[in-house]
């Protein structure tokens, strides 16, 4: 079977490497066969990676250790589930669902657009195919998953498995590393429709109204990857955060800043003809650094919980972001002359320039996360010395820049286009100010004063939650008044009209929960205590006493738990179990949390291991206000960039009537 499966991949390179060379000489020489044989070679490369990925998994499952990579991510005693997981455990492996999902989108692209852009198309398809060829020669001829194991390589018994990492055995991590890739090749698909339409000169914007939806859908799952890996660190690593400025958390991190920022500025591009410069720059800029953070993981360049072993595919990277970064530049700048901007910004107080400042706040982040996260890399290179980076520098630099982002998302909405009087600004800021000013004062009289930068989030947070509610309340009053249906019905049929808009207000409602979840963070507390069973110890208004600890152990770990009453204020609140577990295949110890959570706190209980003398039991116990908005804020913030994903109705309603009206030209004339 594995030989089956290698082969499977060397067919896949050539095929991959026939489609960029059919697409591209059948463009030129328009030989449409070259071209159309081009794409169904895309179809080819789908079907070999998918029968290789069929191999893998099966031997995964089924516990074929003679394979190296089965052998290494996977033993006897684990469930199916993280069997299949063990596919994206490995360097391998996870090679292997990169190329697998590059493609899948690519004969999507191709099937949806066969009839369409043909002059882009080939040019399209040969992007793709390149990236294509990329990661196949990687998996192909590099890091193979289907090697045989070597008798006594790597220090595996022959015959059995050293299992997943133990970190990874955790329900997030079903999901959260397909859905990061999902996003990280998803980016490959605009980028592939923006140079195809610099090749070929496009006069419009074909390539943003194609990829919007597509680029909307890889931002979500991003943005999906990104949240379940803050919730796998929260509730798996031990420590109580869910977001620490590790190396790779930034390489997933950056990307979604610019394609946040790309698809902000690509509205300017459909409305004005504006920042047609920036859109090239923003999305070739996501691209390159879904590639990054491939190459950040993987090359053991940076110490990170989330990175593989460190190995010589670092410098196959290097080389591919070297020159698709030169071959890009000098594309966007040798066609400047066709991305001019068809109007200019009439006046800084407009809603084109809160635009520009969200785009120029975006990438200055971008700039700060990348500079942090290189620099120790960078002074290694120089000097020698490893300096590394920590979190406070992050978190310097990104409250202040993090706060400005806050402050434009409520400005947007209230802004008109073109210009506005200060007048309307009046009109349009005062009740929003006079609220976040009310939640501020009030806030400063109970203590918050001492956290400045909370203070001034928390009133941000409602400047932005009362110019969006005021947008919905002045919107489906006016449907009430007109129809006479009830609110919540005007609001669905507000929404409805035009998604985009609401749909957007809705994103940004989410990232206002999502910034008070963060802004609980400055009142957050702790201790950590060594405590006889029958003991207890006291944190803020909890009372946490030891009411038992019990063993035990299966095939896969042993373990031991302790079961804590937890009361407050004389009330019980019940029993919480955090548990501490030793994996036998690979010896290593990992943390099983409790954690209560309540939409004004989480309290969090992590068994980290016994005294010297074994007599105690030493207990992490923490308090985070407000940590649940963080996880509702998502949400909301997936609903939202749903509904953004629905027709318009009025757009509906435009289509149906172009529609009728070409059908009623066509007809035949009645007798």
């Amino acid at each position: 079977m594995e030989n089956i499966g290698a082969l499977a991949l060397l067919l896949a390179f050539c095929f991959a490497v026939y489609a960029v060379i059919g697409s591209v000489v059948g463009k030129l020489r328009k030989n449409p066969f070259l071209i159309v044989s081009a794409e169904r070679a895309v179809y080819s490369i789908w079907i070999l990676l998918s029968i290789a990925s069929g191999i893998l998994i099966y031997a995964l499952i089924t516990g074929n250790f003679k394979m190296g990579y089965v052998a290494a991510h996977t033993d006897a005693s684990m469930s199916n589930i993280y069997k299949f997981t063990a596919w994206w455990g490995g360097q391998e492996g996870s090679l292997l669902l990169w190329s697998w999902l590059l493609s899948t989108y690519s004969a999507i692209v191709v099937f949806t657009n066969r009839r369409k852009f043909r002059d882009m198309m080939p040019y399209v398809t040969a992007v793709l195919m390149t990236t294509q060829t990329f990661f196949l020669i990687l998996i192909a001829f590099v890091f193979s998953p289907f090697e045989i194991l070597v008798a006594g390589r790597g220090n595996i018994v022959e015959g059995m498995g050293r299992g997943l990492n133990p970190l990874l055995q955790y329900w997030t991590m079903v999901i959260h590393p397909p859905m990061l890739y999902l996003g990280y090749v998803g980016f490959t698909v605009p980028f592939a429709f923006a140079i195809g339409s610099l090749i070929t000169k496009q006069p419009g914007d074909a390539w943003i109204h194609t990829t919007r939806r597509w680029t909307i859908v890889t931002w979500l799952f991003q943005s999906t990857g990104i949240l379940l890996g803050q919730g796998w660190a929260y509730a798996v690593l031990g420590w109580g955060g869910y977001w620490a400025w590790d190396p790779v958390e930034n390489a997933s991190l950056l990307p979604w800043i610019t394609a946040t920022a790309f698809l902000h500025s690509v509205m300017m591009q459909e409305k004005k003809g504006m920042m047609k410069v920036w859109n090239m720059v923003l999305i070739s800029a996501t691209f390159f650094l879904c590639i990054f953070g491939t190459f950040l993981t993987r090359s053991g360049v940076v110490s990170s919980v989330h990175a593989f072993a460190q190995s010589p595919i670092g410098t196959y990277f290097v080389v591919f972001l070297a020159i698709g970064i030169a071959a890009t530049a000098y594309l966007i700048l040798d066609r400047l002359s066709y991305l001019r901007s068809e109007a200019r910004l009439e006046s800084v107080v407009s809603r084109e320039s809160s635009f520009m400042f969200n785009n120029l706040i975006l990438l200055a982040s971008c700039f700060a996360v990348l500079w942090g996260t290189l620099f120790p890399v960078i002074s290694e290179a120089v000097s020698g010395e490893k300096i590394s980076v920590d979190a406070p520098f992050f978190n310097r630099i990104n409250i202040p820049i993090g706060l400005g982002l806050l402050f434009l998302t409520g400005v947007g909405p209230l802004i008109a286009w073109r210009r506005s009087s200060m007048e309307s600004l009046r009109r349009a800021f005062f009740w929003p100010s006079i609220a976040a000013l009310v939640v501020m004062v009030g806030l400063g009289v109970a203590g918050v004063y001492e956290h400045p930068y909370a203070l001034l989030s928390f009133g941000l947070c409602m400047f932005v939650a009362a110019t969006i509610l005021a947008e919905f309340w002045k919107g489906a009053t006016a449907i009430r008044t007109k129809s006479g249906v009830g609110f919540i019905p005007a609001v669905v049929e507000l929404t409805h009209r035009n998604t985009r808009r609401y749909g957007g207000y809705l994103v940004h409602m989410g990232i206002v929960f999502m910034f008070i979840g963060y802004t609980g963070a400055a009142f957050n507390k702790d201790v950590t205590k060594e405590v006889v069973p029958g003991g207890s110890f006291e944190l803020g208004r909890y009372t946490i006493k030891i009411a038992d600890l019990q063993k035990g152990e299966n095939d896969n770990y042993i373990w031991q738990k302790l079961l804590l009453d937890v009361s407050s204020g004389g009330t019980s609140l019940g029993t919480m179990e955090p548990e501490r577990r030793m994996y036998k295949s690979s010896q290593q110890p990992t943390s099983e949390v409790a954690i209560r959570r309540r939409l004004n706190e989480d309290l969090y209980l992590n068994f980290a291991g016994v005294s010297n003398d074994n007599q105690r039991a030493v207990i992490q116990a923490y308090v985070f206000p407000l940590v649940t908005w963080i996880w509702i804020g998502f949400w909301v913030l997936a609903v939202g960039t749903l509904v953004c994903l629905v027709p318009s109705k009025v757009r509906l309603s435009y289509a149906r009537t172009q529609v009728i009206g070409v059908a009623e030209r066509h007809a035949p004339v009645a007798k």
